[in-house]
């Protein structure tokens, strides 16, 4: 099969479009035939072993593990193991694979009980590839961490990436007063959303509009802490769902120990579950993926350098012929 293969750290250039061996399920595993998979800013991470600590898990000289990159996908089951009850050949799924990553190909093998689940009707697979990173991130800081209430007043710094544009639409989907904060160029996008209120940070700081939240939350790791802080209510919540580097996560633990005020980091786990929660969700119109860019296979080193630039609307997906 064909697939994009990272065997060193660096630039787009170092993704290579290579043949490799056609994976086999195992007795719990389905064999899913992949039309479509996406470039995330986890995917530059690794490429890039920004920060450099990602060197302790993925290899520290060169990528070891996982030299295959990408972290969602849709596409067709193509077979199953002998002890798979879930699912059927012929079954259309939507996936993410998390921290294994291996979706930047043409074959993918799953576990059965992972975060695999039947595709929404009505929607490509391009659209349904868009969903598992962002939208699962966004509903596991907004309803698991945030305990997400309506009528709270919520404020999403980001609101235009692949997280930014699910969690306008998972805090609208939960009752929230909703205010999206990104650039000028994508202020329409986050209002057809559904936020109450746009912010254009080019032109504008919202921490000194007088407007304080119940919960701010962070979704690519850019927002000025002490901002953040200062624009929360007294029993307020601060989520950052970038939350790698050190620094942030210190003061955020002595923030949450010395004030009302709570700060919120973590990794979000992609479940089966929460890919069903959202499966309905889109399938009775409170949700829908955003696509920026496609591109094919063959040319997902472009694909990185378009999302590396950080001004990407919603998803850049990947068709796999």
């Amino acid at each position: 099969m064909k697939a994009i293969v990272c065997t060193e750290y660096g630039s787009p250039d170092v993704m290579r479009l290579k043949e490799v061996e056609k994976p086999t399920p195992k007795e719990n595993e389905v064999l899913i035939k992949i039309h479509a998979t996406t470039v995330t800013s986890a995917d530059i991470r690794i490429r890039k072993a920004d920060p450099f600590p990602i060197r302790f898990f993925y290899g520290f000289k060169r990528p070891k593990n996982n030299t295959i990159l990408g972290t969602e996908l849709a596409g067709e089951i193509e077979a199953i193991g002998k002890n798979v009850t879930q699912f059927k050949v012929g079954d259309s799924v939507f996936a993410g694979t998390g921290a294994s990553f291996g979706a930047n190909a043409e074959y993918i093998c799953l576990p059965e009980e992972g975060a695999i689940a039947i595709k929404p009707n009505d929607i490509t697979y391009a659209e349904a590839a868009a969903i598992p990173f962002g939208a699962t991130t966004s509903l596991i800081f907004l309803r698991d961490k945030g305990k997400i209430q309506s009528g709270q007043e919520v404020l999403i710094y980001g609101a235009s990436g692949a997280v930014g544009t699910s969690a306008v639409q998972l805090a609208k989907s939960f009752g929230a007063q909703v205010t999206g904060v990104c650039s000028t160029a994508n202020l329409e996008l986050v209002k057809s959303l559904g936020a109450d209120k746009v912010i254009d940070y080019t032109r504008g700081d919202f921490s000194k509009s007088g407007e304080t939240y119940d919960i701010v939350f962070d979704t690519v790791g850019k927002s000025p802490f002490s901002d953040c802080l200062s624009s929360l209510k007294n029993d307020g919540l601060y989520l950052r769902a970038v939350h790698i580097n050190l620094f942030p996560v210190l003061r955020g633990l002595w923030t949450s120990m010395t004030s009302s005020k709570k700060v919120m980091g973590g990794v979000a786990i992609e479940r089966k579950e929460d890919l069903i929660f959202l499966k309905a969700l889109i399938e009775s119109g409170r949700m829908k993926s955003v696509i920026d860019r496609r591109y094919p296979l063959e040319q997902t080193a472009e694909a990185h350098r378009y999302v590396e630039r950080g001004h990407k609307k919603g998803n850049v997906v990947i068709t796999v012929e």
